[in-house]
């Protein structure tokens, strides 16, 4: 969920205060990260000279990161991971004959399980207890009998002044019922568990192609998708199109469904909209057996405001897990925001990426929102210019402590798991490795990218789109930190905004899209959606990501049920049936997104290969590039073809893989792509092993070529 920044804040100089390194502060540093880096000895300072005057402050975030550490696993005698195992012990558990439940609730003076097992009345058989010298750990066992597997409990929690029914917070089956539309956790241990037919997984990150989706609205019908349907009839989909990645948004149970996901209320429970978590393996699991990893879309970056839902107010202190004060509420998203610096929400949310990695076998998190956590303004207001916006005091260390700590338990859990920050500010070091003095992120959104579409799509004329911007645009990326790039994502789908098929074609997608009807508008539409998905996911230099639907130019934007729209799903879903209509144009696109990600995974690691400029020639409007042995050419201009257009490349022959133009994908299909192109002798070229290579460009088209002859 895209958080956009505007105006400007102060260049001023952080400088962290000087800590004592404690014995236990040496022992993890020994352990985890060699030494405590020293001023140049930090290789993010090292990769950017413009970040040495920062250097203290990035060494001081470094430090706070290892005292915590230190903290967390009583001076390194124990791994990180040993820490975040809150889930086994908290919540509600099985035992050979008998149940177990815990919370942590300092605030509450009495706390009963109340269900539909004891007619939702307070029992002192099911009266809780406060553990002695637990900071506020409460406490029941329950024989075997007491409940069984599919029935309905709540806490009835009391404190001084007042009492209020409550979801336990590390709840992992949290359902609603369809009359009252009331929350309650569910008793859920299935005599049967889950048998996973992929124990171990490997994701392919060469490169990496996410494929976001949602569940609920994945599916043609006016209604919530389930996993078993996606599973069913979405992965299929997906593992054609060639995507090795799919990013699952809306896992986290969340009471409002129009929320995106966003709003979390139950951290640990996969939502119950969607089906059983037995349902939501099989769906992972199928995946694993196609190649295809899957990451969670992970909100901690703020939690929804209900008390009765979520953790607003969970026993009487509003504060229990969030910030108090002003900071308690964010002031543009109607939540609260956690404090990270409380050694208990650091348990809690820590041993919540551990829980989905272990009991789901995800594959990593997309970490939502990092912008509003990293900065005590929550980046609202603020316009990052300079690096010394990024040190001025503005900055939440406990946050950034926290987000580094989580990719370090999860690497710990998973050393092949993919963690992803959704981030804006552009804040250094994030997907840097923290013993190099980063946050340990393995990738960063290229959120710019989007951005920069529509505002050319907006603001320029077709002849005014230079290839020199649009060049510098999908490659302006730190060096050390790979980016997922993306030319659209959920956000731009969604109501109030527009997808870039909307805002090159409009209404006309309605009227003109049947083939042999298309006019100029859906022509000229067609040609620079491709072509713009091509230049983004061609230059990536670690990922590429699309949401679903966007890739074949899905025509209706997101919205979900809510009172102005008559509680419809009209457009809440993914209208597949278009995509396979073969009278219709929107094949084209998603036959060409099919062919484009062959194409580069037809380079080994195309996302660590040099992107080598050829020619940016804004005047023509062309532009030319090479990875490897592949030869990318695109020709912006709306009005001019040219023939016999000369580039300078390595000697050798070059065949056409792809043409934007083919009539496959609904182009005009003016060149042949049958033909083998030669370069041209060249006297004084041939020297570097270089000749002129002539290609025919039609206009607003782009071809990618392969050189297929050796030096």
């Amino acid at each position: 969920m895209a958080k956009k920044t505007t105006s400007t804040t102060a260049e001023t100089k952080k400088t962290p205060s000087k800590k004592t390194t404690t014995k236990a502060t040496k022992k993890v540093s020994k352990t985890a990260t060699a030494k405590t880096p020293v001023p140049s000895q930090l290789k993010l300072v090292r990769n950017d000279e413009w970040l040495a005057p920062f250097e203290p402050a990035i060494v001081g975030r470094h430090q706070h990161v290892l005292d915590k550490m230190a903290e967390l696993t009583n001076g390194g005698k124990q791994k990180l991971s040993d820490f975040a195992t809150g889930y086994l012990y908290f919540g509600l558990h099985r035992e050979e004959k008998k149940w177990v439940l815990r919370e942590w609730a300092p605030n509450a003076t009495e706390i009963y399980v109340i269900g539909d097992f004891n007619d939702w009345k307070e029992e002192n058989a099911y009266a809780m207890k406060r553990l002695v010298r637990s900071n506020g750990t409460w406490e029941i066992k329950l024989p075997a009998k007491a409940m069984k597997h599919g029935q309905l409990f709540k806490l009835s929690v009391h404190w001084d002044g007042g009492q209020g029914e409550r979801i336990p917070a590390w709840a992992t089956r949290v359902v609603q019922d369809d009359q009252t539309k009331i929350f309650s956790a569910q008793v859920w241990c299935p005599e049967e568990p889950y048998s996973w037919k992929v124990q171990k997984f490997k994701p392919n990150t060469s490169p990496l192609l996410i494929y976001e989706c949602h569940i609920g609205m994945a599916q043609d019908k006016e209604g919530i998708g389930t996993y078993d349907e996606f599973r069913e009839n979405i992965l299929p989909r997906i593992k054609k199109d060639g995507y090795n990645c799919i990013q699952i948004m809306a896992i986290q149970e969340h009471p409002y469904y129009g929320s995106f996901g966003y709003h979390v209320s139950s951290f640990f429970a996969a939502s119950s909209r969607f089906g059983t978590p037995e349902q939501l393996k099989a769906l992972i699991d199928a995946a694993h057996e196609m190649g295809i990893a899957v990451i969670m879309d992970i909100v901690h970056s703020h939690a929804v405001k209900n008390e009765n839902e979520g953790l607003g107010n969970f026993a009487g202190d509003p504060n229990q897990y969030f910030y108090a004060g002003s900071r308690r509420e964010h002031p543009a998203w109607d939540s609260l925001c956690f404090d990270y610096g409380k050694n208990e929400v650091l348990h809690f949310l820590l041993s919540n990426c551990k829980f989905w990695l272990e009991e789901y076998h995800f594959d990593g998190f997309r970490f939502d929102g990092v912008t509003s956590m990293l900065y005590y303004s929550h980046g609202l207001g603020d316009n990052f210019t300079g690096y010394g916006d990024y040190y001025n005091g503005n900055e939440d260390d406990n946050a950034i402590a926290y987000l580094t700590l989580s990719n370090l338990l999860i690497h710990e859990v998973n050393p092949k798991a993919i963690t992803i920050a959704e981030e804006v500010s552009g804040m250094p070091g994030l997907a840097a490795p923290f013993k190099d003095g980063g946050y340990g992120f393995d990738y960063r959104m290229a959120m710019n990218v989007p951005d920069y579409w529509i505002k050319i799509i907006k603001e320029l004329r077709d002849e005014d789109w230079k290839p020199t911007s649009m060049f510098w645009e999908v490659k302006n990326r730190r060096a050390d930190e790979k980016t997922i790039s993306y030319c659209e994502s959920h956000d731009q789908a969604l109501v109030g905004d527009k997808t870039i098929i909307f805002r090159l074609i409009d209404a006309d997608m309605y009227w003109h899209f049947k083939k042999g009807d298309e006019n100029y508008n859906v022509e000229r539409g067609i040609a620079l959606h491709k072509m713009i998905r091509l230049l983004t996911a061609s230059t990536i230099n670690g990922g590429y990501l699309n949401f679903m639907g966007n890739e074949w130019g899905h025509p209706e934007w997101i919205d979900f049920p809510r009172p102005g729209n008559g509680w419809s799903y009209k457009y809440a879903r993914r209208q597949w049936n278009l995509v396979d209509n073969k009278d219709l144009c929107f094949h084209y696109l998603g036959d060409f997104d099919q062919q484009m990600l062959k194409v580069l995974k037809s380079q080994k690691d195309i996302q660590k290969t040099p992107v080598v400029e050829i020619m940016a020639n804004d005047g023509d409007q062309v532009l030319a590039y090479q990875r490897g042995d592949l030869l990318f050419v695109f020709n912006f201009s709306y009005n001019r073809s040219y023939i016999g257009y000369g580039f300078m490349v390595r000697q050798g022959a070059y065949n056409v893989l792809l043409n934007t133009d083919d009539t496959a994908f609904g182009g005009h299909g003016l060149n042949d792509d049958s033909v083998r192109h030669f370069t041209n002798y060249d006297a004084q070229l041939a020297r570097e092993n270089k000749g002129w290579l002539k290609l025919y460009l039609p206009a607003r088209s782009a071809l990618v070529l392969a050189r297929t002859i050796e030096d």
